[in-house]
């Protein structure tokens, strides 16, 4: 029971922490304000660990490397603690391919969670500053499917497919990490 609690409480702790990290690297990205709730929040979040990251790191291009690794640390973190909370010091090894893997789940949740929102914000029209800034994040996502896929009686199914995608992408990565890590 404890073990499940500590588990509980490590998800939640790195999937926020981890994801405000893996926001602020697609929001700068594509060039997405922070001035704004959203930036604010992310900003809040992943400040402690980006900032002093980003000292030794510097960006490529677009990419900022100190979110990305910032991510990943905390994968690191939390996947490390939990196998020292079940006593496991067998296949230590293996933790950084984990933890790469525990990234790519996190960066998957994030886009359904932020396609999910999208979706809901644009079916009450909200004129938020908030609604823009999810809306330029999923823009460049949803075009190529946009492309491809017309409007069904005024109904834009892109949103849909784009999540059945991510989704296809799930079950690819739950049943490759096991086929790749054998500790």
């Amino acid at each position: 029971m404890l073990f499940k609690i500590l588990s509980l409480l490590l998800d939640v702790a790195a999937t926020l922490l981890g994801g405000a990290c893996l926001l602020r690297l697609y929001m700068q990205y594509q060039r997405v304000p922070f001035r704004n709730p959203v930036g604010r929040f992310v900003f809040a979040l992943s400040d402690w660990l980006v900032l002093p990251l980003r000292k030794v790191l510097p960006a490529v291009g677009r990419v900022d490397t100190a979110s990305l690794v910032g991510a990943y640390l905390i994968e690191l973190a939390q996947f490390l603690l939990l196998w020292l909370a079940i006593g496991r010091f067998d296949g230590m090894e293996w933790l950084p391919l984990v933890a790469v893997f525990g990234v790519l789940r996190l960066a998957l949740w994030l886009l359904i969670g932020l396609m999910l929102v999208y979706t809901v914000l644009s079916w009450v029209q909200s004129e938020s500053a908030a609604t823009d800034v999810i809306d330029r994040m999923c823009a460049p996502l949803l075009r190529p499917f946009r492309k491809v896929i017309p409007l069904v009686g005024g109904v834009d199914l892109s949103p849909m497919a784009f999540l059945v995608v991510l989704y296809v992408v799930g079950i690819v990565l739950a049943y490759a990490e096991p086929a790749l890590i054998r500790p």
